[in-house]
C-alpha cells in the first residue's frame, strides 16, 4: 500500500516520475527505455489509491505490458536503449511481442492520463465521469465484448473525487501543483509514443 510522507504527495512516492524520463529531441524524440518502464510501473501504485480490487485489471494490463518490454530490453540491451529502437530492432528480428506490448501500454497510459488530466482541469466533474470518458476515447474501441464489462465495472467503482484527491496528499495546493507537472510529462511521452506505435515503422 502507498504510504505518503507527511506534507508530501503521492508523486513523491513514485520510484520514477515521467518528469525524469530522458527524451532525446535531437534523435526523433527517442524515449529512454529503462526510465520509461520504471515510470510506467510506478504509475500503477496510483490504482491502489483508486481501489485495488476494481482497478486490478487495469493495473495487471499495464504491468503485463511493461514486462513484455522489459524482457526484450534484458534480451537485447544494446539494441533497446530507447523505446523506439527496442521495437524497430525487435521487428527486424521478425518478432513483435514487445512492440504489441508497447501498443497496449501506450493505450493504458493514455487512458490514465486522459482521465486524471480531465479531472484536474474540471474540478466540478466526478472522477467516474472522467474515467468513463477516457475509457471510451482510448481502450474501449480495442476491447472485446468479454473485457468491456470488466473495465466498465472498474469505472463504476472509482471513489468520489474529493476522497481520491484527499488520499494523494494532505496539502491540496501541492497535490494540484505536482500532479499537473507529472501529468504534463506523462502526456508528452504518451503523445510521442502514440505517434510512433501508429506509424508504419511500428507495424508487424
Amino acid at each position: 500500500m502507498v504510504v505518503i510522507p507527511p506534507g508530501g504527495t503521492i508523486v513523491q512516492t513514485f520510484k520514477r516520475s515521467f518528469t525524469d524520463v530522458p527524451i532525446d529531441a535531437a534523435n526523433g524524440d527517442a524515449v529512454s527505455t529503462p526510465e520509461f518502464l520504471e515510470a510506467a510501473e510506478s504509475l500503477t501504485t496510483m490504482f491502489d489509491v483508486l481501489g485495488s480490487v476494481a482497478f486490478a485489471p487495469v493495473r495487471k494490463d499495464i504491468l503485463g505490458n511493461v514486462t513484455k518490454l522489459a524482457d526484450r530490453y534484458k534480451a537485447a540491451p544494446d539494441e533497446s536503449a530507447t523505446v523506439q529502437d527496442l521495437c524497430r530492432n525487435e521487428l527486424k528480428a521478425k518478432k513483435h511481442t514487445a512492440t504489441e506490448g508497447l501498443l497496449w501500454l501506450v493505450r493504458g497510459l493514455d487512458f490514465t492520463y486522459q482521465a486524471l488530466d480531465h479531472s484536474i482541469k474540471n474540478s466540478s466533474t466526478e472522477l467516474a465521469d472522467s474515467f468513463r470518458s477516457a475509457y471510451g476515447n482510448t481502450l474501449k474501441p480495442h476491447h472485446g465484448f468479454l473485457i468491456k464489462p470488466v473495465f466498465s465495472a472498474a469505472m463504476s467503482a472509482v471513489p468520489y473525487r474529493k476522497d481520491f484527491f484527499a488520499k494523494l496528499g494532505d496539502d491540496p495546493a501541492l497535490v494540484d501543483e505536482q500532479f499537473k507537472v507529472y501529468l504534463d510529462a506523462l502526456g508528452k511521452i504518451v503523445a510521442i509514443l502514440k505517434a510512433f506505435v501508429n506509424s508504419p515503422e511500428a507495424k508487424w
